[in-house]
């Protein structure tokens, strides 16, 4: 592979790394701050603490698999790249369609929608840049 094509994914998979990494330990630790900061509502239950932690574990390993792969001009990398794009895309589709039936919005609800649409549109560019 050539530099430029291992560069190309560095920065994304770095950011993502850091960001989900950051929001798994939030959730792992703290989850009902976490989630009224997204919802600007309450877990309630410890049913939904749990469920909380268990996706903060989750984001913590997704944000750990890219910063490990950040350096990384594979395949492996693409197809992380690409599960990526699906995470980003999806993330924005159940926030938007949450607000637009419920309208949960905690302080941290439309920057969390526009860093996901952001990194959905990062992923869309370094994939093309590695067709």
């Amino acid at each position: 592979m050539l530099m430029s094509e291992r560069r190309i994914g560095r920065p994304l998979l770095a950011v993502t790394g850091a960001l989900e990494a950051a929001t798994g330990l939030g959730l792992l630790l703290a989850p009902s701050v976490v989630v009224e900061l997204l919802l600007g509502a309450a877990l309630g239950t410890p049913a939904g603490t749990t469920l909380g932690r268990v996706t903060g574990i989750a984001l913590l390993a997704l944000g750990v698999a890219c910063w490990l792969a950040r350096d990384e001009a594979s395949p492996e990398a693409k197809g992380l790249v690409t599960a990526l794009l699906l995470y980003n895309v999806g993330v924005v589709a159940v926030l938007v369609v949450a607000w637009a039936g419920l309208r949960p919005v905690g302080l941290a609800f439309w920057p969390a929608v526009l860093a996901h649409a952001g990194l959905t549109g990062w992923c869309v560019v370094c994939l093309a840049m590695r067709a």
